[in-house]
């Protein structure tokens, strides 16, 4: 049975538009009129769903055509639509980038989308932009544009006085320092350490009542989807789980699936907890390490918890920050150095600028599992790889995945239901690896 729900997606010509600004803004306005609101984020992203949870008030999950999968992204939407008043997407770089693109996904499910273009530095070209996001592709369901980072009524009112007849004008947004959203070098700084986050969030809602996106969007028929159920591979098996503000690139459905397998998870800080907690397995996700290096070299007493945990021979199962909290030193930027785990061989160096990006496939001996890669660092390391990554774009080699007993560690985040069982093997000391 089929059930409606209010739905958008906001997508823009390309990244650094105010995707992320605009969709939380809309979020905190319904939430605040008293609607429940779901937010998800198109393609693999950390920084940006966690402003937009705070927005919203309820968990952020990945939609995605590759990664997440159609089936799995079709339950998400279909659950969501049975709870929420409105459902809002954000799209990822531009609304055509990418393979799948933000413009397949809205295409797929037939949802509406709004291109937000910023338009600081033109007039008469707003609407040339927006007249090629709306006719490139006909076939996509298009909702309308509105305008942000406008200097002033005048310059909205120019901007409006040509636009195409034919595309919705859905307003526009001025410019306002005091709602900027803060960025460091993988993106967004993360919700929980934005001062007054709430005070620029109820700001950039009221910012919404001005414009025709103060009411909800048009309604959108979500089907359901029959998914098997994971089976209790895990039950019995405690995970201890790092979480904090060196260790938080966790994907919510990561956690689902991990308790749905039938795991008790138990979380702890690598900043502040002195011991493992008592643990079959451990995961190590990303995060920013490199931001906390004498925070995290000078609490010995968890490295070495660690280091006994792994010494006897229970799995672990690190994940780019999390790999580079095992090597034998990391490098931030400026240059300073400090010693980590020591579980790998070699040193982590951060760069100035990007050293991967992209969706990638784990080809793992325990099954192939989707993700993605996202990194400014580098190793200096003389391990061979066991395995690697495949690169989605086109099936190229990908990121090295490193093996030292029952210890898995890549720059490769996982998506962990893309395969259960695979990632029922990693975690399990009773389930065989080979």
């Amino acid at each position: 049975m089929t059930v409606c729900c209010p739905a958008l997606l906001i997508s823009a010509p390309a990244s650094g538009q105010g995707k992320t600004t605009v969709t939380a803004a809309l979020a905190r306005y319904h939430r605040n009129q008293g609607k429940k609101v779901r937010v998800f984020k198109t393609g693999p992203d950390f920084l940006d769903p966690m402003i937009l949870e705070q927005a919203s008030g309820n968990p952020v999950y990945q939609l995605d055509l590759w990664m997440v999968g159609k089936a799995a992204s079709r339950r998400l939407l279909y659950d969501a639509a049975k709870e929420a008043d409105l459902i809002l997407i954000e799209g990822v770089m531009g609304l055509f980038d990418g393979n799948p693109s933000s413009a397949d996904l809205a295409e797929f499910f037939s949802i509406p989308v709004l291109a937000v273009i910023d338009a600081s530095a033109m007039a008469q070209t707003f609407s040339a932009i927006a007249y090629g996001l709306r006719n490139f592709r006909n076939s996509l369901p298009f909702a309308g544009v509105i305008a942000n980072n406008v200097a002033s009524a005048g310059h909205a009112d120019m901007l409006a006085h040509e636009f195409p007849e034919k595309i919705n004008f859905y307003g526009a947004l001025q410019r306002n320092a005091d709602i900027k959203l803060p960025e460091r070098h993988l993106g967004l700084v993360q919700a929980n350490e934005v001062k007054q986050i709430d005070t620029i969030l109820d700001e950039a809602a009221e910012a919404i009542a001005s414009t025709r996106l103060s009411e909800l969007p048009d309604v959108v028929e979500f089907s359901p989807v029959d998914m098997q159920q994971a089976k209790p591979l895990l039950q019995g098996i405690r995970i201890a789980v790092a979480r904090d503000d060196a260790f938080s690139f966790i994907y919510p459905a990561n956690i689902d699936l991990l308790r749905q397998l039938g795991a008790e998870l138990v979380f702890f800080s690598p900043l502040e907890d002195t011991a493992l907690p008592k643990a079959d397995a451990l995961w190590l996700p990303g995060g920013y390490p490199e931001l906390y290096l004498t925070e995290l070299e000078s609490n010995n007493e968890i490295l070495e918890s660690i280091r006994q945990h792994h010494k006897n021979n229970k799995p672990v199962l690190a994940e780019c920050g999390g790999m580079l909290y095992l090597m034998q030193t990391l490098t931030d930027k400026e240059g300073h150095k400090a010693n980590m785990a020591g579980l790998l061989v070699g040193d982590a160096i951060m760069q100035k600028r990007l050293m991967g990006l992209g969706m990638q496939k784990a080809l793992l001996k325990e099954g192939e599992l989707s993700g993605h890669t996202f990194h400014h660092s580098r190793l200096e390391t003389d391990m061979q790889a066991e395995e690697y990554g495949q690169k989605q774009y086109d099936n190229s080699q990908g990121e090295a995945i490193y093996r030292n007993g029952q210890l898995v560690a890549s720059y490769i985040h996982l998506y962990f239901p893309s395969n259960p069982e695979a990632v029922a093997k990693l975690f399990s000391p009773g389930l065989c690896h080979d």
